[in-house]
């Protein structure tokens, strides 16, 4: 149940939830199903049983745990944070929760308690439009940023997610607030564990030899050559060895070590003291299996002070990285199509426009709306509407090339980035899908409009080639009726 404070500055209420997060997708496919209204028939006073249950979500699988989300508010009105919290509480999120409004609080807020997310309203007259994320930069602090939004244009939500926003989530669409926050929450664990990791393998002598008996590490003892001179048990383990002694002909760090800039690499060395990246290459198991490891080194010197030999840990991180892949499809692929998310799609064309500017070549980017969604829904069924939804993403997918990126922009839209295209290649494409899915074989028969935009003629930017690529849609939109009007005119004489 929440728990309501008054602070002394404007009188600003401080909420706090306990909550409990079950695993993932236990509740999230539940609040989809959702109406848009029953927040309004919510009462505050409702005392709900909430039974305690162990958490279970992707920071587990990474041997971390989340007793609790720590979550600052930037907004004006209470209702708007009990409306969240509310959200949070059914998907069993356990949460405290504090309010600020300035900017000012603000600041003051995040140096007086720890904070893992922000949750802010957008816009606010007090804020600049990406003022919070220059101050948690300035207090250099790493928290994800998400902005609840009112009927954002799209071309503005691209911007702030290309300047460091974790999402934007729409106040009447704000059972998607979960979601976005496991995600995000998720995504600041991995930048955590590497961080720490990375510091790990960069320690003293002493905690190389501490390592020496660690059966989480390979470590091995290599030659000026590169090759093995001697390694623990757990590398033998990692490579899938029977013995020190099977091993130890095979110099896996060869390549490495006799290569100047890539050993530089491996011993944390830097020119104008710019940051080093740890070094990740895959090995070969006995079996031929593939292993990514990290490896971090350190030189051996000899009593004389002479290099005698080079010392390296070899760190398992293929888990790691698989689940890394697994967040970023998830983050990037629209759950019911599979095609790139919205998300995806400003990325590509952020690429694109970075691509074009070098090679001077165009590309396009075209805008696809299906037509009659609601009354294919109204009639047939939702399950007939997102069969719909699946029949053109499988259009769009059939018809692009490797190097083409087909989307579900939202709804029962769509859009396809196509790389060194021109207008009338564009307008060849747009014309063939539109045929394409008007002739599927399938019932109910489907129709689509389409309009598009070409870089750099009718925008060099991504807010300009939304904006454009939507209007050209519409147009044709618009036309469509006419049309039929005019042929039904035509029979009638």
């Amino acid at each position: 149940m929440f728990k309501i404070e008054q602070t002394s500055e404007k009188s600003l209420p401080i909420l706090s939830s306990e909550l409990t997060l079950t695993k993932v997708g236990g509740q999230f496919g539940a609040e989809r199903n959702c109406h848009p209204g029953i927040l309004n028939r919510l009462s505050l006073n409702a005392k709900p049983e909430l039974e305690q249950v162990e958490p279970a979500s992707a920071f587990d699988a990474l041997g971390l745990k989340r007793n609790l989300v720590r979550i600052l508010f930037v907004h004006r009105f209470r209702v708007g944070v009990e409306h969240c919290l509310h959200e949070l509480r059914k998907s069993r999120f356990s949460v405290t929760s504090d309010i600020a409004a300035t900017p000012e609080q603000f600041a003051e807020r995040l140096r007086s308690k720890p904070f893992d997310l922000v949750v802010a309203e957008f816009p606010s007259p007090d804020w600049q439009e990406t003022q919070m994320l220059e101050v948690l930069r300035e207090m250099k602090k790493d928290i994800p940023v998400i902005f609840l939004v009112s009927e954002l244009k799209r071309e503005t939500a691209a911007k702030f997610i290309l300047g460091g926003v974790s999402d934007c989530i729409e106040m009447d669409r704000i059972s998607h607030l979960p979601v976005a926050v496991h995600r995000a929450l998720d995504e600041k664990a991995l930048r955590d564990q590497r961080n720490r990791a990375e510091k790990e393998l960069r320690r003293s002598e002493a905690r190389y030899r501490a390592l020496s008996g660690n059966l989480s590490y390979g470590i091995c003892r290599c030659g000026l050559d590169g090759g093995f001179l001697e390694v623990n048990d757990a590398m033998v383990r990692m490579l899938g060895y029977e013995s020190r002694e099977e091993l130890l002909p095979f110099g896996l760090a060869r390549e490495i070590l006799q290569d100047p800039g890539r050993r530089a690499q491996l011993l944390g060395r830097s020119v104008a003291n710019a940051q080093v990246d740890p070094i990740e290459i895959d090995w070969k198991r006995k079996d031929l299996t593939t292993l990514k490891v990290r490896l971090s080194g350190r030189e051996v010197l000899s009593e004389q002070g002479e290099l005698e030999a080079y010392e390296i840990i070899a760190e398992d991180v293929t888990r790691q990285r698989e689940l890394e892949e697994h967040l970023r499809t998830q983050a990037a692929s629209d759950s019911l199509t599979g095609l790139a998310n919205y998300r995806h799609l400003v990325d590509v064309l952020d690429l694109e426009i970075k691509r074009s500017g070098r090679t001077c070549r165009e590309f396009a980017l075209l805008f696809f709306d299906m037509d009659g969604l609601k009354r294919i829904n109204d009639r047939f069924g939702h399950m007939v509407g997102s069969q719909a939804l699946c029949r053109l993403a499988d259009v769009l997918s059939s018809c692009c090339r490797v190097i083409d990126t087909p989307a579900r922009f939202g709804g029962d839209e769509f859009a396809v980035v196509l790389p060194e295209t021109n207008t009338e290649q564009a307008d060849l494409v747009a014309r063939r899908i539109c045929e394409r899915i008007a002739d599927d074989g399938n019932e109910p028969k489907l129709s689509v409009s389409a309009g598009f935009a070409v870089y750099p003629q009718n925008g060099d930017t991504i807010e300009s080639l939304l904006r454009e690529a939507d209007s050209a849609l519409y147009l044709m939109k618009q036309q469509r009726p006419l049309a039929t009007q005019a042929r039904h005119t035509t029979g009638g004489q």
